[in-house]
């Protein structure tokens, strides 16, 4: 199925239930599979580094994660259903738990990655944690936490660096890492699974504003969201114009 375009970006128009089904059948089939979440501030940083760009464009699953993508898609006429990461890894954890496949919690501070397997596996008793690592995703750190990932045979690896950080880290090491299977970059769910950033109200997510959440109580979260407005923009402007 054609990937919808938001503005160079392309989609999998797949919701929470189909992303999880796609992910799972191909895992289960031993097929590789880099899954991106991303958000209007990812679209905005890929338009100007082609590296990124490419990246998102090789990836097998692109999903919507922000409210932003998905009124985008919507106003060009092509609506994408929405699937935050969060969600994401909540909809897979039974299902990893059942087939008792390995899984590696990689990034955030130190301590932080360990809380979260915890509370996975709270959650889902049967989920085998290969192995927990904070790392840096940097470049000059790779090679240990390359190694770290590698001895575990970790199938599944989910990758909190924050975005593009993750999203790198994931490109130009998995190659480096035969056995995994799965690998998603899930931003700040470590820190919400740690109960270190609290999750959003249901009735703020029921209605798309986890964005403005996240943003009171993390004001320096700003920088990054300044671009929105010129996002609009542009989303208006090829709406009028077109390409």
């Amino acid at each position: 199925m054609a990937r919808v375009d938001v503005l160079g970006v392309g989609f999998d128009r797949l919701g929470l239930a189909a992303a999880t089904e796609r992910i799972l059948r191909r895992l289960e089939a031993g097929e590789r599979t880099f899954v991106i979440t991303a958000n209007p501030e990812f679209v905005m940083l890929a338009r100007r580094d082609e590296a990124l760009g490419r990246i998102a464009r090789e990836a097998e699953l692109v999903v919507a994660d922000g409210t932003g993508i998905v009124a985008a898609s919507r106003l060009l006429g092509e609506g994408l259903p929405r699937v935050p990461g969060r969600l994401l890894v909540d909809a897979l954890v039974p299902h990893l738990a059942q087939r008792r496949s390995r899984v590696f919690f990689l990034g955030a501070a130190p301590g932080v990655a360990e809380r979260a397997a915890a509370e996975v596996r709270r959650r889902a008793p049967g989920l085998v944690v290969a192995g927990v690592h904070a790392g840096s995703g940097e470049p000059e750190d790779d090679a240990e936490s390359v190694a770290r990932v590698r001895e575990t045979a970790a199938e599944v690896l989910l990758v909190a660096y924050g975005m593009p950080k993750q999203e790198r880290w994931i490109a130009r090491t998995l190659g480096e890492l035969p056995a995994v299977r799965v690998a998603i970059g899930v931003g700040g769910v470590f820190d919400q699974l740690a109960g270190i950033q609290k999750v959003p109200p249901a009735a703020l997510h029921a209605v798309g504003l986890e964005w403005l959440w996240r943003l009171v109580r993390e004001p320096r979260r700003w920088r990054r969201q300044r671009v929105l407005p010129l996002f609009a923009l542009l989303v208006l402007r090829r709406r009028l114009f077109g390409r």
